[in-house]
């Protein structure tokens, strides 16, 4: 068995059309991500080159509808983030932040008019998106932000700080969320707009083949016009974010998929007192161990795709799958290297920079522990987050 997702016939239950989608992303995965994805990790690299590649694929806001835009299922976008993932979290975040984050803020709040000129190039990968929530101080609790935009006649003026933002310094135009008179309000703030300045965060030990940003924004002035006019108040962001974590249940599983065909790749060559590793049980209790959770892994993401496809997805739903698709992909990573033993911390073997860039995932677009949080806010009607 060389798919360890084969080991319950995951295959066999996917539609045509979603399995179709699958098998382009990975072939597009192994032509042009695989190759270069050793060097643009060692060297912290993005290719940026590749977005315009990724719209003629189509994954750059497929799930959306119209603008040039796909309009496919919950299913076939969670696998094709699932194989960009098992290709490097990098890609999977890049496509994520452009389609669910920065042209999903601008598809379901934005104008006639910003859909119009923002959504087809976006698709088409000729212009990124970023999108600014997090700040320096505030993470979890992005209600708290300092970020402000104040009215000056028709214009608005904009003042803040932004951390840690996929895509930033790459971006041709940024979804930025600030508290105004009026409570929190999304603007669109194109790139080289006086006073808004994108620095990239180098010595990254995880997500190092993506880009990363400090945002910064010094009296910005804005027209109008930059206003999302249908963004109001924190759930906003937030339903955006959970577009991003849907995706991200699917990737933690390529990421796991990835690791796992490594480590079973590496036992079955490597020998050790006369025999292939793999023929211990040590090493044949870890890969049943790390085969399984992949499986209910992946049982668990196609559920929660049928439930986003039929409309009546959660976020609390959405929460357990990102908090646990995540740890068990990080978990398995880790027991992954074991297998491979010293090999295993070269960028030969993919299971390592893996577990390095889960590390991030565990922590982003929700941490653990806030997941962990609302879901026990689900169970017990009791918000324990202060």
């Amino acid at each position: 068995m060389t798919d360890p997702l084969n080991l319950l016939d995951i295959a066999s239950t996917l539609p045509q059309e979603e399995r179709d989608i699958q098998e382009t992303v990975a072939r597009f995965a192994a032509d042009r991500l695989r190759p270069g994805i050793r060097e643009w990790y060692e060297s912290g690299i993005f290719p940026r080159e590749l977005a315009p590649e990724f719209g003629k694929l189509g994954v750059l806001g497929m799930h959306l509808d119209g603008y040039g835009c796909a309009g496919v299922s919950a299913l076939g976008y969670g696998l094709a983030c699932l194989e960009l993932e098992a290709a490097d979290s990098g890609f999977r975040s890049f496509v994520s932040v452009q389609g669910s984050l920065a042209m999903y803020s601008i598809h379901r709040y934005g104008s006639d008019e910003q859909k119009a000129e923002w959504l087809p190039r976006m698709a088409a990968g000729e212009a990124i998106g970023c999108f600014g929530l997090t700040e320096p101080d505030f993470g979890s609790d992005p209600g708290g932000m300092r970020t402000r935009a104040v009215r000056d006649g028709a214009d608005w003026v904009l003042d803040g700080t932004k951390m840690w933002i996929t895509n930033g310094s790459i971006a041709d135009v940024a979804t930025v969320w600030a508290r105004t008179e009026d409570g929190i309000r999304g603007f669109l703030v194109p790139a080289g707009t006086p006073g808004f300045t994108a620095r990239s965060l180098g010595h990254k030990l995880s997500l190092r083949a993506s880009v990363t940003a400090e945002l910064v924004f010094d009296r910005v002035r804005l027209p109008g016009s930059a206003l999302l006019p249908l963004a109001r108040g924190l759930s906003a962001p937030l339903s955006c974010l959970n577009e991003a974590r849907f995706g991200i249940l699917f990737g933690a599983v390529g990421a796991a998929r990835d690791s796992i065909e490594c480590a079973l790749d590496y036992a079955k060559t490597r020998t050790q007192f006369g025999k292939p590793i793999a023929g211990f049980q040590l090493t044949q209790r870890k890969l049943a161990d790390m085969a399984i959770s992949a499986n209910c892994a992946m049982l668990l993401a196609q559920h929660l795709a049928d439930l986003k496809d039929r409309g009546t997805i959660r976020s609390e739903q959405i929460s357990t799958g990102k908090l646990n698709n995540v740890r068990e992909a990080l978990a398995i990573a880790r027991e992954c290297r074991t297998i491979l033993g010293g090999s295993g911390i070269t960028t030969e073997y993919a299971p390592l920079r893996h577990a390095n860039n889960l590390e991030s995932v565990l922590t982003y677009e929700g941490t653990s522990e806030v997941h962990t949080l609302v879901v026990g806010q689900a169970l017990t009607g009791i918000p324990a987050y202060r």
